[in-house]
């Protein structure tokens, strides 16, 4: 029982710290706008698949993380990644029967969540985002999502 709750941990620390640097490395204006909240999609895999490793804690670090990156208000990413790891929570096990299908308009519906709590957030603080291409990457990423839960589920397997 041991073995198993430590033995996606490797994959959880090394998968966040890529996802971390894809998620804040420079790209052009236009590149910017599509690119998937590689972050998000990797807490959303890690509450999925090994629920234990990837627990609301880990969401909440690897948000405040991306806000020291990013230099935003802090906490703002915090709150919507542990917001959108506390729903795959509840329904993992529901969502884990689902196709790879289902479960990117799953996931679809839990980057719009979470980009709706940034624009909110961003609201409240005076720092509006009202361009439609804010919207973008919750269509890239759950257009990723089958890859990536494939690729990574390659690595638990062997893990």
């Amino acid at each position: 029982m041991n073995a198993e709750r430590t033995a996606p941990r490797p994959l959880l620390y090394a998968s966040s710290l890529v996802a971390l640097l894809l998620s804040v490395l420079p790209l052009p204006q236009w590149l910017a706008w599509i690119r998937p909240d590689f972050l998000l999609l990797v807490v959303v895999w890690f509450a999925l698949m090994a629920p234990r490793a990837g627990g609301l804690l880990f969401a909440f670090l690897a948000g405040l993380a991306l806000d020291a990156f990013r230099g935003v208000v802090l906490g703002q990413h915090a709150l919507a990644f542990v917001v959108v790891a506390y729903l795959v929570h509840r329904f993992h096990l529901r969502m884990r029967m689902f196709t790879l299908f289902q479960q990117s308009l799953f996931v679809l519906a839990l980057l719009w969540l979470y980009q709706f709590l940034l624009f909110w957030i961003d609201g409240v603080t005076g720092h509006p985002v009202t361009d439609w291409m804010r919207w973008l990457p919750v269509l890239t990423g759950a257009m990723l999502w089958p890859v990536l839960a494939g690729f990574m589920g390659r690595f638990l397997s062997r893990a």
